[in-house]
C-alpha cells in the first residue's frame, strides 16, 4: 500500500505508530495492497481554512476526509478491481489535544480514532442517521482494538 504521511502541524505526532494503523486498517477493511492514501497534519490555521473553504464551516475541526476514488471494502479479492487513490485524510493535532484532555486519554490515541474515522469516510461511512452512525463507531472500534491488541502482542 501506497501511504504517504506528511506532518506540516509542527507538532511532534508518532507517524510511525500512524502508518502501522493506516496499514492495518486498510488490511482489515480488505482494500487493494496498491491502493494509495494520504495523510496530512496541519495547524489549526490551515485546518480552520479547509474547513472554511470544503464544508463552509467557521473554526478548525479535528478531522478532514477527502475522497478521491470510490474504494469500498472487500475490493481485494476482485482481480478486476484498480488499486485507486483512496483520498487524503487530513488530521489537526492542536485540535485533537484539546479533545484528548476533554476525553481522558492521549493526543496519540486522539490522532489514532480520527484517523481511523476519517478512513471509514474515505470508504464510504457516514453517520449521518443514527443506525449509520452505529455502524461506523463501531467499526472505528472494532478497527482500533485489533490494532491496539496486535501491537501489545508485539
Amino acid at each position: 500500500m501506497n501511504v504517504d504521511i506528511c506532518n506540516e502541524s509542527g507538532v511532534e505526532v508518532d507517524t510511525d505508530a500512524l502508518l502501522d494503523l493506516v496499514r492495518h486498517v486498510l488490511d482489515e477493511m480488505r482494500i487493494h495492497p496498491q491502493a494509495e492514501l494520504s495523510v496530512l497534519l496541519v495547524d489549526t490555521a490551515t485546518m480552520e481554512k479547509l474547513h472554511l473553504q470544503w464544508m463552509d464551516e467557521p473554526g478548525p475541526t479535528d478531522v478532514l476526509a477527502f475522497p478521491m476514488d470510490e474504494l469500498r471494502p472487500g475490493r481485494r479479492d476482485n482481480p478486476e478491481a484498480d488499486p485507486g487513490l483512496l483520498g487524503d485524510v487530513v488530521l489537526c493535532p492542536e485540535v485533537a489535544a484539546n479533545q484528548a484532555r476533554v476525553a481522558g486519554h492521549s493526543t496519540e490515541a486522539e490522532l489514532q480514532l480520527l484517523c481511523t474515522h476519517g478512513m471509514l469516510h474515505l470508504l464510504g461511512y457516514d453517520h449521518a442517521d443514527p443506525a449509520e452512525e452505529k455502524e461506523m463507531f463501531d467499526e472505528q472500534r472494532r478497527l482500533l482494538a485489533a490494532w491496539q491488541s496486535r501491537r501489545r502482542q508485539g
